[in-house]
């Protein structure tokens, strides 16, 4: 029996700060998160979809993550930590990483929503050593090069805004 397209396990994981700041900064607008699973998906079966989020403390958050939710995506949140200094951070990137990782077994293809750079060795790995077909889905303007090259395949946002982004 050939292996058929639609019978593909897809792992959708989003980095949501990465593509929050990158519609805000590039279109001052916010990104439609239903077509971007939409267009992961396609006619696949869907394993697992995760959301990536960070709790800012912002009134809006909570209506945000529960949309998330309602799509189908399960939400992780982790709290922004602010330093001494002011300075503040969050990511997920190594538990995007770790899920990715520990999941791969059970998908065929994993798609990764983010343009960010440091998850290039993440692609890699995920190729080469755990056989796993790779998407990408970003904004092509603000994503790196390099995690271009190492994908099997590019949905560059840029080129269909209207689809992937809501103007308000």
């Amino acid at each position: 029996m050939a292996f058929n397209f639609k019978d593909q396990r897809v792992g959708v994981f989003v980095d949501v700060q990465n593509m929050y700041y990158s519609a805000k900064n590039l279109y001052n607008a916010k990104v439609n998160f239903a077509q971007i699973l939409k267009a992961a998906v396609k006619d696949r079966s869907l394993i697992r979809a995760i959301a990536y989020v960070i709790k800012a403390d912002v009134k809006e958050e909570q209506n945000f993550f529960d949309a998330l939710e309602k799509i189908g995506f399960e939400v992780k949140a982790k709290d922004l930590q602010i330093f001494a200094g002011g300075a503040k951070k969050g990511d997920w990137d190594i538990g995007l990483a770790m899920d990715t990782i520990e999941l791969a077994p059970k998908l065929d293809t994993i798609v990764i929503v983010s343009g960010d750079g440091d998850y290039v060795p993440l692609l890699n790995h995920l190729r080469h050593a755990l056989g796993c077909r790779i998407e990408v889905i970003a904004f092509g303007k603000s994503s790196s090069s390099l995690l271009r090259e190492e994908c099997d395949s590019f949905i560059d946002m840029d080129l269909d805004k209207r689809r992937y982004l809501i103007y308000r």
